[in-house]
Parts: C-alpha cells; sequence; structure tokens
C-alpha cells in the first residue's frame, strides 16, 4: 500500500512547498503556462500560428520606430519591466522557457537583452 501511495504522490511531490511564484500569484503563474501553450501550438499549413508571430514580432516601447501595420499581431512592450520580471522569476522553470523562447524567437528581445550592462542578474 505504501508503494502505490507514493506512485500516486510521485514520490511525496504532493507534500512539497509549492514554488514561490505559484505562492505569491497564481494568476501570473497559469497566464504565463497558458502563453507558452499557445505560442508553441503548431502552426496550420494556410495559417501561421498569430501567438507565436506576435512573441517573435513585439517591441520595446521605448523603441522610436513605428510599428509595421503589415503584422496584425504586432503590440509594443516596455521591455526593461520585461527584463526585471524575468531576472525576478528566473527559479521557475515557465520564465526560464519564456526567456528562452523570447532570445531565440524575437531579434528585438535578443539585442535588448545583449545591450544590457546588468546581464549578469539574469544569469
Amino acid at each position: 500500500l505504501a508503494g502505490l501511495w507514493t506512485v500516486f504522490t510521485l514520490g511525496g511531490v504532493g507534500s512539497k512547498p509549492t514554488p514561490q511564484l505559484e505562492q505569491c500569484s497564481p494568476l501570473a503563474n497559469q497566464s504565463l503556462l497558458l502563453l507558452l501553450v499557445l505560442a508553441n501550438l503548431t502552426d496550420a499549413p494556410d495559417t501561421p500560428n498569430p501567438y507565436r508571430q506576435a512573441i517573435m514580432s513585439f517591441k520595446n516601447t521605448q523603441d522610436n520606430s513605428a510599428l509595421s501595420s503589415a503584422n496584425p499581431h504586432a503590440f509594443q512592450i516596455n521591455f526593461n519591466s520585461l527584463y526585471t520580471a524575468l531576472c525576478d522569476q528566473q527559479k521557475a522553470d515557465q520564465a526560464t522557457l519564456l526567456l528562452y523562447m523570447l532570445l531565440h524567437q524575437n531579434g528585438n528581445v535578443r539585442t535588448y537583452v545583449l545591450a544590457r550592462t546588468d546581464i549578469e542578474n539574469l544569469v
């Protein structure tokens, strides 16, 4: 019976305290997980994934160049706030996965992060 209980609780995982991110803001945690799922859905042959398109193309609010009207999914976000939030949440796997996805798929975010002088906060 004890072995069966260990299987159901995944070796006692259920008794461990929840990660800090989930304790602070469960809505933010669930929203981040939803964003990751939506952005990683496969593209249809005739229509690209709009969530992935948005992740790949958003720009910094501090950027002076205008938003491209050719991309209907384009939007702007404050990269400093995003960077600070990602630095604060790097112990959470989902935040690290979002950072990885942004660095690989969004050239604007990659350029911004590489230009930072305090990159050790992220690493």
